[in-house]
């Protein structure tokens, strides 16, 4: 998605930004992240806020909204959301500012452990039942082998997307960002989801494995539901990467497919 600076939104919304914030003295255009049309870091009056908006007619609104709706739901150590704008075609995030920088993933990195204690907080988190998110069965409904979606059952709140980039070093605690796929679904999903990012990232596939079972939920689940994560992962990551050529997909679907054979051993 292309990206606009703040100056060029209407200025109706930009006055609408400035009465949830004060006077805004300075916006700088973040360079990460492809999924929003404005994301910027405000100088305001009353403090840093991070903007990010998509236009109300995009596809991805829908994940945006979802984002919205869960930010009350989320653990300590996720950004704080302070509002949301829907006005003149666009819908506007104002967050907490979170200076940190992508998590380490590599063997040996002294991020690991504040990677783990950050999804052992996420754990403990029920999905509220109150508000439309993704559910995991829905989300593998594709993918996962005939007869196994049971298994991705669950009312843990989840996140499902570990990359780097989505969980930031912020002194001595790793923060969870991007929220816009919150899914309800079994618990042991997460800790699946995070071995494969630790793979891509060097660790060989037992040992991210033994990383997963760390987590009381991946001890905890069958055999026969471990194995059904790894396959409908493989599934996945080879039609994305079949879409899309990119070599960093190319080797995420060689790392799922590596994934999904030692899990389905564990059989």
């Amino acid at each position: 998605m292309s990206r606009i600076p703040l100056e060029q939104l209407p200025t109706g919304i930009r006055r609408a930004i400035a009465d949830k914030t004060g006077a805004v003295h300075q916006a700088a255009t973040a360079l990460g992240g492809m999924n929003s049309g404005i994301a910027s870091v405000l100088e305001t009056e009353s403090g840093r806020v991070f903007v990010k908006g998509i236009p109300t007619d995009h596809p991805q609104v829908g994940a945006q909204r979802r984002e919205a709706a869960i930010a009350p739901h989320l653990p300590a150590s996720c950004p704080r959301l302070y509002w949301h704008l829907e006005l003149d075609g666009w819908s506007l995030l104002g967050y907490e500012v979170v200076d940190g920088r992508g998590a380490d993933h590599a063997p040996g990195s002294p991020d690991l452990p504040l990677v783990e204690a950050a999804l052992t907080e996420l754990q403990a988190v029920t999905a509220p039942a109150d508000i439309e998110i993704k559910d995991a069965v829905d989300r593998w409904a594709d993918y996962a082998p005939p007869g196994t979606l049971q298994y991705f059952s669950g009312d843990t709140l989840l996140h499902t997307d570990f990359a780097r980039d989505n969980v930031l070093i912020v002194g001595k605690g790793a923060r969870l960002v991007d929220w816009a796929w919150p899914t309800r679904g079994a618990a042991w999903i997460d800790p699946g989801a995070l071995a494969l990012r630790l793979m891509d990232s060097g660790h060989p596939v037992k040992e991210a494995i033994a990383f997963a079972g760390r987590f009381p939920s991946w001890r905890d689940a069958e055999p026969e539901a471990l194995a059904a994560f790894g396959a409908a992962t493989a599934a996945l990551w080879r039609e994305i990467a079949a879409e899309d050529g990119t070599p960093w997909k190319q080797g995420m679907a060689e790392q799922a497919v590596t994934l999904g054979h030692i899990l389905g051993e564990g059989l």
